[in-house]
């Protein structure tokens, strides 16, 4: 997990510009004062430290990662529900998504009735 730099200065410096660029990692800031910069990341890491973290004790590192591993793949991407889905589940958005493209599909593949006028 990364640490936020106590200085700013520490997050712009060549030094750590050098690190990231030799591990290929790109460097990600915001202007000044923007909140936003790493908003969504913090929602998710208070996501998991809440969902799956605490509380926990992992006695190896290797059953930390499959713990996250399980949450994040298992539970946070396809059943957790999500507010943007309309409060459904990922798998249940895709079941909805394609039930609905289905039954469009039969609709417009049904013969239509010749209308009778007189």
């Amino acid at each position: 997990m990364l640490r936020r730099p106590v200085e700013s200065r520490q997050y712009t410096s060549i030094k750590l510009t050098t690190r990231l660029v030799r591990a290929g990692i790109e460097a990600s800031m915001g202007s000044v004062g923007d909140s936003y910069d790493n908003a969504l990341a913090e929602n998710l890491w208070m996501l998991i430290k809440t969902e799956c973290v605490r509380g926990s004790v992992f006695a190896t590192r290797a059953e930390a990662n499959l713990a996250l591993f399980e949450y994040i793949d298992g539970f946070y991407n396809s059943r957790r529900i999500q507010k943007r889905l309309g409060y459904l589940s990922p798998i249940e958005f895709e079941e909805k998504h394609y039930a609905e493209q289905a039954a469009a599909e039969r609709a417009n593949l049904k013969p239509r009735q010749p209308s009778l006028t007189c």
